[in-house]
């Protein structure tokens, strides 16, 4: 009599040689991690930690190599893995998700499908704050408003949400505002701030707080607004935009253009057309670091939030940032780009 084979055993026999192959695959192999923003910035320190434990929970045990490529607000390094790395689960980049938006809008120089690409997660969702030093002689939002020059405040490039967080705001707050950009990173805005060339910038609270770990507290800079869709509890006393906001116009142009893009700003990936086993080993290797007890001891220690997102949720809110009406994208381009 002939005996007939399970279907699912007919399929494990399949499935299992290609799958034991994507678990050999990294052995050996060195992982190269492109980080868009300079050395000592927020999002070269997130990756470094990140770098020192994710090896382990990828089969094989391959090393991560950071390596930094900066420019155009971190659009070369997102380029590079869309166009220039090969699709072969050895390359993973890191840059600001504001471009993503700035695509959505038809921002200049943006010229490849940020769709195409595959999310493996964001280690934390941004709160973008603003934050000023004490030479500005603004301390809060009331002095700000009546400010009789311009607040200098850096920037990266359009795209970049250093940059678009500073527009947003001017826009819709009427607040008094000179955006100076070409910045590589954030590092280098907080250093031409403590130099005197501009009086502070906006940025995520998440790795600000690091940045001026001690100026801070001394006193030295001020967190005088926060553009984020609740309150931290670790800034009780500075004023939420939305609350500052006139107009539901202006609130809707806060949400869409700084709040809902800040979550996926810290955004990684990796190339298109990765094969899908490779994707998925990749995926589980960043969920897992987040939740390994020694990168949590380090985050801690190094004062970085961990509040993540999965890359499956990375996704859906590309997709969905792609879905914005044309109304409110109207308004968001006028605003984002420049003349």
């Amino acid at each position: 009599m002939k005996h007939r084979w399970p279907l699912f055993a007919v399929l494990f026999s399949l499935l299992a040689p290609h799958g034991s192959m994507a678990q050999d695959f990294y052995r050996g192999k060195v992982i190269r991690v492109i980080v868009g923003g300079s050395a000592g910035g927020g999002f070269d320190i997130y990756t470094r930690a990140m770098a020192r434990h994710m090896g382990k929970h990828i089969p094989g045990n391959p090393s991560l190599v950071v390596e930094n490529m900066t420019g155009a607000g971190t659009l070369i390094a997102a380029k590079y893995v869309h166009s220039s790395a090969k699709p072969d689960g050895l390359s993973i980049g890191m840059f600001n998700g504001g471009l993503i938006l700035g695509r959505v809008l038809g921002m200049k120089g943006i010229d490849f499908d940020m769709r195409e690409l595959e999310y493996l997660g964001v280690p934390v969702q941004d709160n973008p704050v603003c934050a000023l030093r004490k030479e500005s002689g603004v301390t809060n939002m009331e002095q700000w408003a009546s400010s009789k020059t311009p607040i200098k405040l850096g920037g990266l490039s359009p795209g970049n949400s250093t940059s678009d967080v500073a527009r947003i705001i001017q826009s819709a707050l009427n607040l008094p505002v000179q955006l100076v950009e070409g910045y590589k990173g954030t590092n280098e805005i907080r250093l031409a701030a403590d130099a005197g060339e501009l009086h502070g910038a906006c940025w995520a609270w998440e790795t600000l707080k690091t940045a001026w770990a001690k100026a801070i507290p001394a006193g030295e800079v001020n967190v005088v607004l926060q553009v984020t869709a609740k309150k931290l509890p670790e800034l009780p006393n500075a004023p939420l935009a939305l609350e500052l906001a006139k107009s539901e116009e202006a609130k809707l142009l806060l949400r869409a253009g700084a709040i809902d893009p800040a979550a996926v700003v810290r955004v990684y990936v990796t190339s298109p057309r990765i094969a899908r086993d490779r994707l998925q080993i990749l995926r589980a290797a960043f969920a897992k670091t987040l939740t390994d007890p020694e990168f949590v001891a380090e985050a801690k220690k190094a004062n970085l939030d961990i509040n993540p997102l999965t890359g499956e949720e990375v996704k859906k809110l590309v997709d969905d940032l792609f879905k914005l009406n044309p109304t409110t994208k109207s308004k968001l381009v006028s605003t984002l780009i420049p003349k």
